[in-house]
């Protein structure tokens, strides 16, 4: 009996994607992919399989029959292959500590001080997995997750909160507009195009909430799949952005962006999470190391 041949197994992977966090947007940042590749590896996969996977509702998607059907599939079989890396992982490095954050913490707050990690705590050796999404089912699968969340807390995890999460507005002092903005009240930035990131929709909005102004305002310009991205946009001049404070300190400190208004708190917090289970004496040394160096 011959066998019926699968799809690229790219366009099933951005499909599995898609259909478990909701948006070709979301998929794209946990893929570390456009949003446009995301698109047309979902175009290939309906091509290939003669069916329509989704449909439009209201402004997003929604899974019709078929993509349903085969969303149950793919859960299962990612979802196996997922458990199968991880325990062959864990064999290699049965010692490390497999840490998730995600992609631009990583990148942008981690990394430059993970020297400083490894000198005051020389016995903890870590994995790091660039993990998207807040409390996810792959999460689950790690020994503890870095995250910027806010409460309530799912049920089946410990939560350590680590500090108030903090953001504010930033721009490049060789920005036209940066002069400006430093001496005006927060009402000036609706003049401006603010660049803007599909993985926190809401962060405007709420900063512009937080300063007594309309979101519906505020004038959005050049968007980014994810937050790196568009951070590195912010310094090389290319618009006003908003940022956690921690992901923006050195370039603060450096001179590359300016802060006009400062930063404020938004309900959310950093936290070590990590799910229910036995006491883990590695997760409780590196969220003291955290919690001291956000502080």
């Amino acid at each position: 009996m011959s066998q019926v041949p699968l799809p690229p197994l790219n366009a099933l992977r951005s499909f599995e994607a898609t259909a478990r966090l909701g948006g070709v947007g979301r998929a794209a940042e946990a893929l570390h992919v456009t949003h446009g590749a995301i698109s047309r590896q979902l175009r290939l996969l309906e091509e290939h399989l003669g069916v329509a996977l989704f449909e439009r509702a209201g402004r997003g998607l929604r899974l019709t029959a078929a993509g349903q059907q085969l969303q149950a599939a793919c859960a299962g079989a990612f979802a196996q292959i997922r458990d199968a890396v991880d325990t062959l992982q864990r064999r290699q490095r049965p010692d490390a500590l497999v840490l998730g954050c995600s992609g631009s913490i990583l990148a942008r707050w981690m990394i430059p001080r993970l020297p400083a990690l490894q000198a005051d705590l020389p016995r903890l050796p870590l994995h790091w997995s660039a993990q998207d999404g807040s409390f996810t089912e792959q999460q689950q699968a790690l020994d503890a997750v870095l995250l910027l969340a806010q409460p309530p807390w799912p049920r089946g995890w410990q939560v350590r909160e680590l500090a108030p999460e903090r953001v504010g507005v930033v721009v490049s002092p060789q920005h036209p507009a940066a002069a400006r903005l430093r001496h005006q009240p927060p009402g000036a930035l609706l003049r401006e195009p603010l660049l803007h990131t599909t993985s926190r929709p809401q962060a405007w909005p709420a900063w512009a909430q937080a300063h007594g102004l309309d979101p519906a305002l505020l004038q959005l310009g050049t968007g980014f799949d994810h937050l790196y991205y568009l951070l590195e946009a912010a310094v090389a001049g290319l618009g006003v952005a908003i940022a956690p404070e921690p992901l923006v300190a050195d370039e603060l400190a450096a001179g590359r962006l300016l802060a006009p208004w400062g930063f404020g708190a938004t309900g959310g917090f950093w936290v070590l999470a990590m799910p229910e289970g036995e006491p883990d004496a590695r997760v409780d040394a590196l969220g003291n190391w955290l919690a001291e160096t956000l502080r």
